[in-house]
């Protein structure tokens, strides 16, 4: 079977979110591909199957421990595979995932950068939280929200984003499927609008370097915040990753939020078994 290692949410390899693709004709059992993202050993390896729909493809998402319902640097992958590697005379610029979390849109736009098409999450004033949070982290936020599967701590200064050194083992006993951290980004000549980290000791990876999915969750708070639905985003990880993201508030409920990066092709290899 091909395999292909990615960089997504960078312009350079070496950074952003390292994530693996295996295209497949069909699916493998469950425990096979838990078994290949436990040998990977990155933060996701995505598998995807073509569907007989036209530009549509079924899509599934493993941790080195975990199947999770929902991956964006993943995705951005895998639509960089499709688009780019298994089928260069595609000729449409819109391809759909069909996965745990509902149909998902990639959109190709100019210079390869890609979109995803997500369902935005709604996130809620935290009334119970866990000691675990706060102890775990050092650092007392302003405000905590739950959403969906995270946990969101909003901070006060880009300063305080850099300088968290959490306690991952205690925050394994968080329950949620991760921990989002975030404030405003600094002014100046490199200044986005909003700066991020995640941790997610649950879900096997202590630090996920650009975590996508958990801009569903950001976007929406930062644009009531800052009232403004076209929003630059930066995740503060030692990879590090960019990302431009809007808010598509037509109605809908959910919401939708747009995510759009770049990716670079790492390793293509094949897998024996």
């Amino acid at each position: 079977m091909k395999i292909y290692q990615l960089d997504a949410f960078t312009d350079k390899l070496f950074a952003g979110n390292p994530a693996a693709v295996v295209p497949l004709s069909e699916w493998l059992p469950d425990e096979q591909m838990q078994r290949i993202a436990a040998e990977n050993n990155l933060a996701e390896t995505a598998f995807y199957v073509k569907t007989d729909q036209e530009s549509t493809y079924h899509i599934r998402w493993f941790t080195p421990t975990v199947e999770v319902d929902l991956c964006g640097h993943a995705t951005l992958a895998t639509g960089y595979v499709v688009f780019f590697l298994e089928n260069e005379a595609l000729e449409t610029d819109q391809i759909y995932f069909n996965s745990r979390s509902g149909q998902l849109k990639v959109c190709r736009g100019e210079n390869a950068w890609l979109t995803l098409d997500f369902p935005a999450d709604v996130v809620q004033k935290a009334n119970v939280q866990p000691p675990s949070l706060i102890t775990s982290m050092g650092e007392k936020p302003l405000a905590i929200f739950k959403g969906k599967t995270d946990y969101m701590l909003v901070y006060e200064t880009q300063a305080q984003i850099e300088a968290l050194d959490p306690d991952f083992r205690e925050m394994s006993s968080v329950p949620a499927r991760g921990v989002i951290v975030t404030a405003p980004g600094d002014a100046g000549g490199d200044a986005v609008d909003f700066v991020s980290r995640f941790f997610g000791p649950q879900s096997g990876i202590d630090e996920d370097p650009v975590t996508g999915s958990a801009h569903t969750t950001l976007v929406p708070y930062w644009a009531e915040k800052l009232g403004k639905t076209e929003l630059t985003a930066r995740q503060l990880s030692k990879r590090g990753g960019y990302l431009r993201c809007k808010l598509n508030d037509n109605g809908e409920t959910p919401a939708r939020v747009d995510i759009s990066g770049q990716v670079q092709l790492y390793l293509t290899g094949e897998i024996h078994l």
